[in-house]
């Protein structure tokens, strides 16, 4: 599609019935400076969706109108340009746009990663460059982490190796390719960097092929790919005390061992990615195909099998709701269910309009994506807190939680309707976040299916054609896929990283028991920075990239410091340390994953939660916001 200056107002018309209403409004307020608008759509805005129902017909027609001439007027200028709106207005804009309240606490966190109120395509940068050259740091993983990593670093000045495994870059996206492998959060939002929004994204939540694709553009158009080793799986790292720095050795292509050195480490390589295997009984004697989902062969054909599926959580209600159609009998062996609501757009694709919206209007894009993140942000925070008072503990946690628990219920009923057999083992008995809550794409439909199969019986043993339960009975089966997780608590196994002590990270945290300050850094480990550490999964809203942001801001911050005051190592104060892992293992207490009757992998064998953040995102963003050096051991 054309410009705006290039259409007929009949097309015109026709592109913006199809759009957003909310988001479209927001702009012609900014273009404008109108808030007689917002007073028009306040009382049609409750909550997040389109709510292209719900607000008057004629309302409508003359926001699109007036849309049309402001359009016009706004690119006929020869430096277009609209006033940013106050704090004020801007907190009034927000609080329509979210049909909610937003408190002034989140208006420098949505303005630093939306954008709002700038004009034009929002591009945040680092501001600090480096003047000296010989500082090197070493990445390890290419995947979402590490490509910001190396994004930001090279933005600053600062030499960076990224040392990959595979053959290529996107990490879990790459290695992930199992049938219906999709993003769970909206793309728009939470599913791209702040500094390099897409206005293509063929879906709300974009399949596999086009988040892949996403990163792989980022790693060409930011220059970083020439400084990736590919196929150099690293096996470990040493600090050096006396140089004040590190030795990393990787396996190469030719399977050698080879070694780099760095001032400074930072380990990319996430939570997700090492797959764990049930050691069931007879799994060795099967005679079919095994496959884990994150190691999907290239040539698997499903259709007119018999098809074992081990797992109900996120990457099985993808697969599932993909292979139900093709195959011949689908049998879902589950041992927890999973809470899944009905979210907007979760299989919708992205019109053209909307796409056209999103590039050709202005600040359409800024609040499209503050609805995103409003809406699946720190909103559901208060639902995770345990209330010592509440009665049903089991069941839910609160108040809050409790009403979520029974439109989640009511959703489910409604989708199982009829299927009393189903329902029954469909409906959680954790509380809603006890686990991660997936937007529906379609499993409960699938489960009424005449092929599929639902059990719920624990597995007994593998035999040679099928799994045999603990009741006695057998699953037939030509081919098992295990939707069975990751050893996600045993972080940054199997590399051997030895600190300043020469004590390794297995001797200081043994498997399952990881620890960092901010998710970030580790006492006796100087100058190395983890992204997506112990502790800073975010299970009530956020995402990878937020969170990859976050912590990269604050590592080159901290490099920055290295560098302008010539420290050649950084390592933070035990005691700080401590602390914060008190204060946060305090909070953690507080919230429904340290309920003693939920059972997660989020857990450790002792039942300390590892993997996630106790904090709501506005806070994990202001502690990530800026190192703090009284906090750090430097040595020149």
């Amino acid at each position: 599609m054309q410009d705006p200056l290039r259409l007929s107002d009949d097309d015109l018309r026709r592109i913006l019935d199809e759009i957003h209403i909310v988001p479209m409004a927001m702009s012609l307020v900014q273009m404008t400076g109108d808030e007689h608008i917002l007073s028009e759509i306040e009382p049609y805005i409750k909550g997040p969706g389109d709510h292209l129902e719900s607000i008057p017909a004629h309302t409508k027609a003359q926001l699109r109108d007036r849309l049309i001439v402001a359009l016009r007027a706004f690119h006929r200028r020869a430096e277009p340009r609209a006033a940013e709106p106050t704090p004020d207005r801007m907190l009034r804009m927000l609080r329509v746009a979210a049909g909610a309240e937003v408190a002034p606490e989140y208006l420098p966190m949505i303005r630093d990663l939306i954008g709002i109120g700038v004009q034009g395509n929002f591009a945040k940068g680092i501001a600090w460059r480096n003047a000296i050259k010989n500082f090197r740091v070493v990445i390890v993983g290419a995947g979402v982490s590490g490509i910001c990593a190396a994004i930001k670093l090279k933005e600053a000045g600062i030499t960076c190796t990224i040392l990959e495994k595979n053959d290529d870059v996107g990490g879990t996206w790459l290695e992930n390719r199992y049938p219906g492998c999709a993003v769970d959060t909206p793309n728009h939002f939470w599913y791209q960097f702040s500094f390099r929004p897409n206005h293509d994204w063929p879906a709300y939540y974009a399949p596999r092929d086009a988040n892949l694709a996403y990163l792989r553009r980022c790693a060409d158009e930011f220059g970083i790919r020439p400084h990736i080793s590919f196929n150099s799986e690293v096996t470990a790292a040493r600090y050096d005390a006396e140089t004040r720095s590190w030795t990393v050795e990787y396996r190469s292509v030719g399977g050698e061992i080879a070694v780099v050195s760095a001032n400074a480490l930072i380990c990319a390589v996430g939570q997700l990615n090492r797959p764990a295997i049930p050691d069931f009984p007879g799994l060795k004697e099967f005679r079919g195909p095994v496959v884990h989902s994150a190691e999907w062969p290239d040539k698997l054909d499903l259709a007119g099998q018999n098809v074992a599926l081990i797992g109900s959580a996120a990457s099985a209600v993808q697969i599932g709701c993909a292979i139900a159609p093709d195959v011949k009998q689908l049998s879902i062996l589950q041992r927890t269910p999973t809470w899944l609501t009905k979210r907007p757009n979760v299989n919708s694709a992205v019109t053209d309009e909307v796409k056209w919206a999103l590039k050709h209007v202005p600040f359409y894009a800024q609040w499209h994506r503050f609805r995103v993140f409003w809406s699946t942000a720190d909103v559901y925070y208060p639902a995770l807190k345990i209330d010592p008072a509440w009665k049903d503990g089991k069941r839910s946690v609160n108040a809050l939680s409790d009403r979520l628990r029974r439109i989640m219920t009511r959703y489910i009923a409604e989708e199982l309707a009829g299927r009393d057999d189903l329902l029954a083992k469909a409906i959680p008995d954790d509380p809603p976040f006890a686990r991660r809550v997936l937007g529906d794409p379609g499993w409960y439909r699938m489960l009424r299916r005449d092929n599929v199969r639902l059990e719920t019986t624990p597995i007994e043993a593998i035999e040679k054609h099928g799994i045999r339960l603990k009741d006695g009975s057998s699953v037939p089966a030509e081919i098992i896929v295990l939707a069975t997780g990751f050893q996600g608590v045993r972080m940054l196994w199997p590399m051997q990283i030895t600190g300043r002590s020469r004590r390794t990270i297995r001797e200081l945290w043994g498997d399952d028991d990881p620890r960092a300050y901010l998710g970030i850094t580790v006492p006796d480990f100087p100058n190395m920075f983890l992204l997506y550490g112990p502790n800073s999964g975010v299970l009530h809203g956020g995402s990878a990239m937020f969170l990859a942001e976050c912590q990269v801001r604050y590592v080159v911050g901290c490099i920055e410091e290295m560098i302008k005051g010539s420290y050649r190592s950084m390592a933070i104060k035990p005691d700080i340390f401590q602390r914060y892992n008190d204060e946060m293992d305090e909070k953690l207490k507080t919230l429904v994953w340290s309920d003693p009757d939920v059972r997660s992998w989020h857990k450790n064998e002792k039942g300390r939660v590892v993997a996630n953040s106790p904090w709501r995102l506005i806070e994990y963003w202001r502690l990530t916001e800026r190192p703090d050096l009284r906090e750090y051991e430097l040595e020149r």
